[in-house]
Formats: structure tokens, C-alpha cells, sequence
């Protein structure tokens, strides 16, 4: 046999392998994808509750350590006393949320407090004259983007500050938080968190969110904030 004809047979051999090796490796790959395909919801709820964790960690981090200290107690103090599902306490890059949903604190297309959101927000300004007294806060009011059609506002924006300012002035009236410490902001529908095309996610994106900010933050004054009108922040609890 020449030598010609023997590196002919070794070259088929090898891509013989090759080809087999490549398959085998397209088969674990597939299975890796099917099984993840087939994940059930509690390892899915895990795997977003590591994420959650992660990113309370990254803006935990970026903190000194009292005072991420004073917002991880702040949290765990916030979790315990409000329980609603409509009330929810979590982190992103802005520092601790409090995003409370409209149905809590307004009646529909209205800016007045409802009677049932002086407990609220009552435990809020506890928490927030407690373990977070030196941080400076922002009542940012939002809504879904639904047009004003009855309730007499001018448009959201005008809607989202309104409110906004109501629980401020609670929180600096009735629960003794230090006005110097308060901004507010009114985003309207320009900060979604969820779908504007359902029932239930603009029932997400009205709310109020009380966000504790780092301290050094500087405090504004009211504004409607259509400068600012840009998406959403990534939010975890």
C-alpha cells in the first residue's frame, strides 16, 4: 500500500471521529436545553430569587457599611409590617423601594388619601424615622397610561405628582419625617414596570414608590419629571 493511500484511510478515520464527537456533542447539548426547557416552577422561582439576592448585594455593596447595615435592617423591619400583597420592599440600583400600588392608598383617578393608608404609610415613617433617619427619600408617583378622561387632571404626569406629594405631606405632617430629607417626583406612564397591554400590569405601574436613597444623595424639589421620562429601573426584592 502506498503512502499516499495510507494517510487517505487515517485522514477518513479521523473525520469518521470527528463527525461522531461532534453529534455526541450535539446530543448532550440538546438534553442540557430539554431539561432546562423542563425546569419546574419552584427551580425557576429559585433561580429568580438568587437574582433578587444578587442584586441586593450589588447595591448593598456600593454602601458603607453601617448604613447597609441600617437598610438591610430597614427591610426586614418594612417585610414584617406590611404585609399586603399590593405592598411590596425590595432593592435596585437607586437604593431601598417601597412601591405601594394606587388601589392602597387612592380611590380611582383621585389624589386624597384613603383612610386605609394612614396604617401604610404609618409604618413606613416608623421604619424610615427608625432605622433610616439619616437617608435622604424620594415619593415618585406613577400611573399606567391610560388618558385622563373624567377625573379633571390635566394628564398623568400632573395625576402621578399630585400624589406623590399627598403621602409627602403626610409623612412630613402627621409622621414627623424631616421635610429637608423629601422629594417628590411625578413620572406618570413613562416609568412602567410591567405591560401597559393588560388588566394586570397597568395595575402594577400605578403606584407609589418610597425610595431610600444613599446618603449625599441631593434633595429636589417637586417636579413632573418629563425630562427624566426614560425606563423602568431594575427592581428586586
Amino acid at each position: 500500500m502506498t503512502e499516499k493511500r495510507k494517510n487517505q484511510k487515517t485522514e477518513t478515520r479521523f473525520s469518521v471521529f470527528r463527525f461522531l464527537g461532534f453529534s455526541v456533542f450535539l446530543m448532550v447539548l440538546s438534553g442540557c436545553a430539554v431539561k432546562f426547557a423542563q425546569r419546574s416552577s419552584w427551580d425557576i422561582q429559585q433561580i429568580q430569587t438568587l437574582s433578587e439576592q444578587l442584586e441586593q448585594f450589588r447595591t448593598l455593596a456600593q454602601l458603607k457599611s453601617e448604613e447597609a447595615q441600617s437598610l438591610r435592617q430597614a427591610k426586614s423591619m418594612l417585610d414584617q409590617r406590611l404585609s399586603s400583597p399590593d405592598i411590596s420592599v425590595g432593592f435596585d440600583e437607586r437604593g431601598l423601594i417601597v412601591r405601594v400600588l394606587d388601589t392602597v392608598l387612592f380611590d380611582s383617578g383621585k389624589a386624597k388619601l384613603r383612610k386605609e393608608a394612614y396604617a401604610v404609610l404609618e409604618q413606613v415613617a416608623s421604619v424610615l424615622n427608625k432605622e433610616a433617619v439619616d437617608q435622604p427619600i424620594a415619593v415618585e408617583g406613577h400611573t399606567d397610561n391610560e388618558p385622563i378622561k373624567h377625573s379633571g387632571w390635566k394628564d398623568n404626569w400632573e395625576l402621578s405628582l399630585a400624589r406623590a406629594r399627598s403621602v409627602l405631606t403626610y409623612l412630613v405632617q402627621e409622621r414627623r419625617v424631616a421635610p429637608a430629607r423629601v422629594s417628590t417626583v411625578g413620572y406618570g406612564e413613562y416609568r412602567p414596570i410591567a405591560s401597559n397591554e393588560t388588566p394586570e400590569g397597568r395595575r402594577a405601574n400605578r403606584r407609589v414608590e418610597i425610595v431610600v436613597l444613599p446618603r449625599g444623595t441631593t434633595v429636589q424639589g417637586p417636579a413632573d419629571s418629563r425630562e427624566a421620562a426614560r425606563g423602568a429601573s431594575a427592581y428586586r426584592k
